[in-house]
């Protein structure tokens, strides 16, 4: 591999994320069970999320707007000010979470840095990826942050140009195929998968990956092996 520059996820590769999503989840299920069943109002939050993606974006914030959403359905309108103001404090729980940092991370970061250009590519709100960067320490081994709206060809794209490299001089690693590995090997560039223990239902795709550009590892130390 002729790499310049390897490109990191941020949720559920350098630090923990997915787990708290389903905290929250399951702590606003409670709230309305006397309206509906635990995996019934599950299945509803997440097609309101999904149906918001397009004007909300990823994060917490719209997580939060998806919920209120959500309870107002299946409360048909109903929901006290009360239970709305406990969705808002349970987003602000979610902002306020201490960053986990990924087993092995500053290991590998520390070992590349002075090897390769380290940039973080990844999705959600910015001013919250922003907030959780610098409360991780790891800010530091960066030379770039990119926070994105969607991840697929035209964004990866757009990054190696910022970066001015050619596809096949980047290294994408994350936890997600649908959006760290696919859209990464089909414009050229080169991708690592390392599993988190937890997918969002939205990022999970059913086929695998087979490419010359593509290996998987079950740690983020394994990569050195590789790259090293």
């Amino acid at each position: 591999m002729n790499v310049k520059v390897i490109a990191f996820d941020a949720d559920d590769t350098l630090w923990v994320n997915e787990p708290y999503f389903r905290q929250t989840e399951e702590k606003f299920c409670s709230l309305f069970s006397e309206f509906m069943p635990q995996h019934s109002l599950e299945r509803e939050l997440l097609k309101t999320e999904i149906s918001n993606l397009s004007l909300y974006g990823y994060g917490i914030k719209g997580f939060v707007l998806s919920m209120v959403e959500t309870a107002l359905s299946v409360t048909a309108g109903q929901i006290s000010v009360e239970a709305i103001g406990r969705i808002l404090n349970l987003g602000k729980e979610m902002l306020n979470q201490p960053i986990e940092l990924i087993d092995g991370v500053e290991e590998v970061l520390q070992s590349l840095q002075n090897k390769y250009r380290l940039v973080v590519a990844t999705k959600g709100d910015l001013l919250d990826q922003e907030r959780k960067l610098k409360k991780s320490g790891l800010s530091g081994y960066f030379h770039h942050i990119e926070v994105m709206s969607e991840k697929d060809d035209a964004s990866y794209l757009k990054l190696i140009k910022h970066l001015d490299i050619q596809p096949q001089e980047l290294l994408m690693i994350g936890n997600s195929l649908k959006s760290d590995i696919i859209p990464v090997l089909n414009i050229g560039a080169h991708a690592v998968h390392v599993p988190f223990h937890i997918t969002w239902v939205h990022e999970m795709v059913e086929s695998q990956v087979e490419h010359p550009n593509f290996k998987s590892v079950n740690s983020i130390t394994e990569i050195l092996q590789y790259i090293n």
